[in-house]
């Protein structure tokens, strides 16, 4: 019998459907894979004007005709690689933080950065840094957790004057904010560490001298961190690259290669790369890392351009390979995991050097600092006999080179000044971003916050005697590195007693880095519901203090109880 020839009817499911051409894969941005549309607003300003290109205009128009005359995609876009952004205006509260535009959130005064690489200063850079804060700066100049100074209230007016007098003495302020390389982390006892087999600052030097400023890597994705330390005293697993100091076996001393670190709303720890390259090999290994981030990062979404979503999808295998075979031309020679101390390094305090002299370290409160204090300190440094001064990853400071028998006279005149060699465990260990009354994406006040904290818990729980990092963080992007604190605590707004909305902090319990032997790294536990009001804060925490030091057990670490007891003592 012959086959009907009756067209079969739409939707029928015995027809035959045309083929369907295959869709090409979504592009991710990546430039190596040719995909270089579309762009996103921050991309294409970038792509319109290098950002290094602003300087200029400031020097030569915007600061003679003033914050008016400033074009937006520079003031909300290229000025951030010249370390300034606007600040928020004053009076502007948490609630409206993500509902005003730009324009109306930002005052006509500038928060900027100093970029302190490694953490150094010397007696001369401090002077300036302070003599800037007292003239141009209303005498603000914050130690931050990334070892730059920051201040506020600047005019752009007043730029050109001060890039002057930072430059004079060495110090910038080129990419210390926006999409590039950021400040070089290092230890702030490099060159006088006893335990240090290798001063990586040379290298460290180097990539500041060679990269910093090259519009070669001045449009990356995203921002890129950076940390180069011998010791185990810089938060490397939270960095897009960091450089660990090693002894092989067979080649001796050299550096462990992490990548993939960085916090915010999507934390990811660093992964170990397992290469062992030595000091002089660092520039290039780290130039290699950033060409990689340049020509195969996520650029299309802002939220996913950061190193460490290229660094998950791939793998370590994967981006060795790519390392190795496109950007350096040559394998890397394979290395041992580093080496971590018996308990974390800590820069506080009283300390012998490998010369015979002393550091001695000294917390300010939550790295709140003045002109005036700083000025202050740069004479007491000196009459110390030291012309040398470290800024810490953890918004403390230290005086190197001192002779033995002037350090008791160092604490005493520098507790005179408002740093404290001997703080308690509650000074030392709190760290507050710059929060709302600065921060434009801030959501609640941290700096009074963490002094008064720190206050109530000096008068209540003075004699404390275990160590427990406490971080405020003004919003979700831990600037303050809250999810990696023993105590983290994100701003938000909370429903208060009156069931109003007030300033408050979700909890974030238990997180920690790998910072000695035996440390698990991981971030902090979070409670369904577990959130304070900011009036509660001192409260909760002492209540929480006391509990553990009434339920722990011999040697047991916050973070270790936090992980043994039952929910319900941790509120």
């Amino acid at each position: 019998m012959a086959v009907s020839s009756i067209p079969a009817r739409a939707g029928d499911p015995t027809s035959p459907r045309p083929a369907r051409t295959p869709r090409r894969p979504r592009g991710e941005g990546q430039w190596a894979l040719g995909h270089r549309e579309p762009l996103n607003p921050n991309e294409r300003i970038k792509k319109d004007d290098d950002p290094l290109n602003v300087r200029a205009r400031i020097e030569h128009i915007y600061a003679h005709h003033g914050f008016a005359s400033i074009d937006p995609q520079d003031l909300r876009g290229r000025f951030r690689w010249w370390g300034l952004y606007t600040q928020r205006k004053a009076g502007i509260d948490g609630g409206r933080t993500a509902v005003l535009e730009p324009h109306e959130l930002e005052d006509e005064f500038f928060m900027l950065r100093v970029r302190v690489d490694g953490g150094q200063l010397n007696l001369a850079q401090l002077r300036v840094v302070a003599d800037i804060s007292r003239e141009f700066a209303r005498d603000t100049a914050d130690i931050t957790d990334r070892q730059n100074i920051q201040y506020h209230w600047i005019r752009v007016e007043d730029m050109p004057e001060i890039w002057r007098r930072l430059e004079s003495v060495g110090l910038q302020t080129t990419e210390a904010c926006g999409d590039c390389p950021r400040i070089v982390l290092g230890s702030p006892v490099a060159g006088v560490a006893r335990d240090e087999l290798v001063d990586p600052t040379p290298a460290i030097d180097e990539i500041v001298r060679r990269y910093v400023g090259d519009k070669a890597y001045s449009n990356l994705p995203r921002k890129f961190k950076t940390s180069i330390s011998w010791l185990v005293d810089t938060p490397y697993e939270a960095n897009d690259i960091s450089f660990l100091g090693v002894d092989h076996p067979d080649h001796g001393p050299g550096f462990d290669v992490w990548v993939g670190g960085g916090l915010s709303t999507n934390p990811m720890l660093a992964q170990r790369l397992g290469v062992w390259v030595p000091l002089d090999e660092v520039p290039d290994v780290w130039a290699g890392v950033v060409g990689i981030f340049r020509d195969y990062g996520y650029r299309r979404l802002r939220n996913r351009a950061r190193l460490k979503f290229l660094v998950a999808d791939w793998g370590v295998e994967k981006f060795r390979e790519v390392l190795e075979k496109e950007y350096l031309g040559q394998a890397l020679l394979d290395g041992p995991a580093p080496q971590l101390p018996d308990r974390p390094v800590d820069h506080i305090g009283v300390h012998p050097q490998r010369d015979g002299r002393h550091w001695v370290g000294a917390a300010p409160v939550v790295g709140r600092v003045s002109g005036g204090q700083l000025a202050r300190l740069a004479d007491v440094v000196e009459a110390h006999g030291s012309g040398r001064v470290r800024l810490t990853p953890y918004q403390k400071l230290l005086v190197l080179d001192v002779p033995p028998e002037r350090t008791d006279s160092l604490v005493r005149e520098l507790r005179g000044i408002g740093l404290e060699a001997q703080p308690s465990a509650w000074r030392r260990g709190t760290m507050a971003c710059t929060g709302i009354e600065y921060c434009k994406l801030a959501i609640v006040e941290t700096k009074a916050r963490g002094e008064e904290l720190v206050a109530r818990l000096e008068e209540r729980l003075r004699d404390f005697d275990a160590d427990i990092s406490i971080h405020l963080n003004g919003c979700p992007n831990a600037c303050a590195r809250t999810q990696v604190a023993d105590i983290g605590l994100k701003g938000q707004l909370v429903v208060g007693p009156d069931g109003q909305q007030v300033e408050g902090f979700q909890v974030h319990l238990g997180g920690g880095l790998g910072m000695a032997a035996g440390q698990t790294a991981g971030f902090g536990r979070k409670l369904r519901g577990l959130k304070t009001t900011a009036e509660e804060l001192p409260a909760y925490v002492e209540r929480l203090a006391r509990r553990y030091l009434a339920g722990r057990v011999a040697g047991e670490t916050f973070a270790n109880w936090v992980i043994r007891v039952d929910e319900e003592e941790l509120r």
